[in-house]
């Protein structure tokens, strides 16, 4: 019979990235201006940004991830479900329930604290530079989001390990430039010809292939 023939439906996933891009920019972007010292001086407590990392930053973005599992997605799957984890880890670093700054305090090691912090920033500065190997023939936007990146993280693990704030607030500067990039990039795959009256391109590296 007609009505027992099971209805075939295919599942659509719309694209998952812009959400991952503007979770990570907008976390990014409070936690720059804290390290770079505008608006929030550098000697100020991370209570805004341990929010924004928890939500935006750390659940919003794992969506993100598991959404471009789900899309077949494998760059766009591992980048934004482990920066979730990134901002997540951040969170629990801040918070206090969870113990990890006290635990320093009370075995009387807290000035090796930095430098645990140092070590946590440059595990995320190699995989940074590994996910930034995997955007050379993507596009430009893509690959100058990921180099800013790695460079801000380079200089934030330079100024735990030296505590030099000097370097943490020159961090500060390039962590903003990748948040307005991750901003643009998110912002160039939202808008179109039938929502918008603009469009923004992104550099498509490949298509310089075999051009002189």
């Amino acid at each position: 019979m007609l009505l027992s023939k099971p209805i075939q439906t295919k599942s659509v996933v719309a694209n998952p990235a812009p959400l991952g891009l503007t979770g990570f920019a907008l976390t990014t972007f409070v936690l720059s201006c804290h390290n770079a010292g505008l608006i929030i001086p550098q000697s100020a407590p991370h209570s805004i940004v341990t929010g924004l990392a928890a939500a935006y930053g750390g659940l919003a973005q794992l969506l993100a991830g598991m959404w471009e599992f789900k899309a077949g997605n494998t760059f766009g799957a591992t980048v934004f479900s482990s920066y979730a984890a990134f901002w997540l880890s951040f969170a629990v670093i801040q918070i206090p329930f969870f113990g990890v700054r006290d635990a320093f305090v009370q075995s009387g090691s807290e000035a090796d604290l930095n430098e645990a912090l140092g070590l946590w920033l440059l595990g995320w500065t190699i995989f940074t530079f590994m996910m930034w190997l995997a955007t050379l023939r993507t596009n430009t936007c893509l690959t100058a989001l990921f180099f800013s990146l790695f460079i801000t993280l380079l200089l934030l693990t330079i100024g735990e390990f030296t505590l030099d704030k000097g370097t943490t607030r020159v961090g500060g500067v390039f962590g903003l430039i990748t948040a307005f990039l991750a901003w643009y990039l998110a912002l160039a795959q939202i808008v179109n010809k039938q929502n918008s009256y603009f469009t923004l391109p992104m550099g498509v590296i490949s298509q310089c292939k075999g051009k002189k």
